[in-house]
Formats: C-alpha cells, structure tokens, sequence
C-alpha cells in the first residue's frame, strides 16, 4: 500500500527522510483490532518530531507516519480514529497505562491508505463533518478540549490566555473558549497570526511577551522556552497554567519563587479520552464548529505540507487526503 513514512531519523535535515511509497499491507494485530481505509489524516508537529528521532528508537523505522485520520472501518462505517493506544481498562485515562503508546510510536501510523487499530479506539464520524474536518479533530482539538474543560478549571466569563497563536492547538483552543463563553487574549510575534487569531474569535490578540491590561485565570501553554517566562508572570494569583507541549523547547523548572507565592497550578495535559472525544464532537455540531483547515494535500504531495509546519508558515491545520 502507499504511505508517507520516515525512512530513518535525522535531526539535522529531517524532510531528507521523508518518503512517499510503498509499505507492508496494514494487518490487525489480533481481534480486538480492525483495519481502516483511511480517507484523510491531519498533520501535527509529532510527525516532524518523529522525522527528527525524538521518542523512537532508531531500530523502528522505517515508520509510517500519523496520528489522527478518519476514514471506513470493515463495515463501511465512516469514523474518527482516537491518537492514543491503550488498554480498553484505561480508557478513562489512556496515559495511566504503562504500556501505552501512539500511532506512528508502537504502530504504523495513519498516514497510509489502511491503518490498523484496536476497536475501542474508534468514535463514530457525524455526517455534519468531512472527512478532511473529522481528521483534524483528535490530534488538536481534542487536546484543546482537555485543556480547557477537564484541567484548567475555568467557568464562564473567566479570562484565559492562549500562548502562541496561528497553530492548530491554539486555533482549536481559540475557537473552543470564545464558544464556551471564556474571554479569549490570545498571543503571537506575527501580526498576521494576532489579526487571524481576532477574526477566529479572540476578544484580543497581544505581541509575545507583552504586559497585559490585567492578570489571567488561567494560560494555556504549547509553546515553552520562549513563552514561559511571560506565562508564569500573566496568571493571577491561584490561576492555572495548562501545559501540552513546548515546541521551542523546555527549560528546566523556572521562577518557582513565583509559583510557590502565588500559588499556581500547573497542570499537564496530554491529548484526551474516548468519552471527551465523543463530547467534544458533540459540542462542535452544538456550536457548528469545524477545524480551520490551512490547506488539503494529497498525499504524494506531502512534502508541501510538511515544509509549510516546519517553516511555521500554518493558520490551522493540514491535511492529507487519498
């Protein structure tokens, strides 16, 4: 079958083993998994770790990428397939299982015309989505989703602030709070990234690393090193900081003086659950809500889209389609 895999590791030129070409045929591990025809598949900054090496032995690849796709199961039934891979007892908490693991990490990824995973993994796709749509749902918008309304403890008509605007994490928190009745700051060095983040819904948009009118209730922080410092400064005293990533790096533990004193949370947030899944696309259908798309490639011009994430240059997410 055709597949966008890594063909090994390089942290020095990581697009220079991206391939497009063909792979082993994607086979059910035992009954308790399915094979999907995949339809389409969302791009995240995971796959470009996975290019670099970070968190996969060099003996595991090559390795298909992806980690999020909607497509038909064996039935013909249209579906979202969830991100992480745990056992059917965790599912309430996917990361609580030791053996836990990610699709394109302990499995062949979804980037590819089939993809096998467990059954308990699935979640029926509504008719009210494409297939680009319901591919760019797990991967940020479910992890937007356990941001906001399982770790950070916000109400209606508190304030949160999300760092580093345009990326598809931020989009789909942007989008998820203005709904939810939050008020929505939003932060970025391009101009362009503020004024597209107002029109999505932020009631503001600020330059990275400036004061604000006032502190927050809670941040909400992919960024890392280059936010942090401003993160830990925005957010009132007893206010949450939500962390799901760090794509500019992270830095050892910092101004815990400020921490410890104004008593903040720091919470860690890691994609979501099944159930959160099934609520989450509920509440977009509530709200018509769909993913903001940047752009939809097909799959042998992968590359593209690729170049477009590493180069920064992305409002929303991308997708690849067969």
């Amino acid at each position: 079958m055709q597949a966008v895999y890594a063909q090994h590791p390089s942290s020095q030129d990581p697009l220079g083993t991206l391939r497009f070409g063909e792979r082993p045929e994607a086979l059910a591990q035992d009954d308790t998994w399915t094979v999907i025809t995949v339809k389409a598949a969302g791009l995240n900054h995971h796959d470009l770790w996975t290019l670099r090496g970070a968190g996969l032995p060099a003996h595991r690849y090559p390795m298909i990428l992806g980690g999020e796709a909607s497509g038909t199961d064996e039935q013909g039934n249209d579906v979202i397939v969830g991100t992480i891979i745990a056992a059917p007892q965790w599912s309430h908490e996917p990361v609580r299982d030791p053996a836990h693991t990610l699709l394109s990490e302990g499995a062949p990824g979804t980037f590819a015309e089939r993809v096998a995973v467990p059954r308990h993994v699935l979640a029926p796709k509504p008719p009210e989505f494409s297939y680009a749509e319901a591919a760019c749902v797990t991967g940020t918008w479910l992890t937007a989703y356990r941001m906001l309304f399982t770790k950070s403890g916000l109400t209606p008509g508190d304030t949160v602030l999300i760092q580093g605007a345009g990326g598809g994490v931020s989009t789909a928190l942007t989008r998820l709070a203005r709904a939810a009745g939050f008020r929505v700051w939003v932060t970025s060095r391009s101009e362009e990234k503020r004024a597209a983040a107002v029109r999505l819904g932020a009631h503001a948009a600020f330059p990275s690393g400036r004061p604000l009118p006032e502190p927050v209730d809670a941040v909400m922080e992919s960024v890392g090193r280059a936010t942090w410092a401003h993160t830990v400064r925005a957010v009132r005293p007893g206010g949450t900081i939500v962390i799901t990533g760090a794509t500019t790096g992270a830095d050892p533990i910092a101004h815990l003086n400020r921490i410890f004193w104004n008593e903040l949370r720091v919470v860690g947030s890691t994609s979501g659950t099944l159930d959160e899944l099934r609520r989450l696309v509920a509440f977009m259908v509530q709200h018509d809500l769909r993913p903001d798309i940047a752009e939809n490639l097909p799959f042998s011009d992968a590359r593209k889209g690729f170049e477009r994430l590493l180069d920064g240059d992305v409002v929303g997410k991308i997708v690849f389609h067969w």
